[in-house]
């Protein structure tokens, strides 16, 4: 005989069809579980920190940011701050879903600032780069 329950995961409730199994005894292995309204999804975690960074730089005048595409976390800062870029060069390393993404300048100019550094953890369309 098949039992209905209603479960909860992650906050979205399903219908579940669980069918009781007995033993060779006919006796059930374990009582099953009084039926209990659900429970309140825990509250979400904070945040870890990132490791500190130099403060972000906004683009000023004849400046552009360059963003990051997708949530992700800089492996590495391939260009140096002060340095001539052309556009297409790469200026960092971000690994998102396991795979490593390069961000390439998207005109020539110079590095004014790199608002992140290695290992931090950045989310989607956060400044990571002012090119002038």
């Amino acid at each position: 005989m098949a039992k209905k329950f209603n479960v909860t995961v992650n906050g979205t409730t399903y219908e579940v069809e669980v069918e009781e199994v007995k033993s060779a005894g006919g006796a059930p292995k374990a009582a099953p579980a009084p039926k209990a309204a659900p429970a309140p999804a825990p509250a979400p975690k904070a945040a870890t920190p990132a490791p500190a960074a130099a403060p972000k730089v906004a683009a000023g005048a004849g400046e552009h940011s360059i963003d990051s595409p997708m949530p992700g976390k800089v492996v590495k800062l391939v260009a140096a701050e002060g340095a001539a870029v052309k556009a297409g060069d790469v200026l960092l390393i971000l690994e998102a879903m396991k795979m490593q993404n390069e961000i390439t300048a998207d005109a020539d100019g110079t590095v004014k600032k790199f608002n992140v550094a290695a290992g931090q953890s950045v989310k989607a369309h956060e400044s990571l780069v002012i090119l002038g």
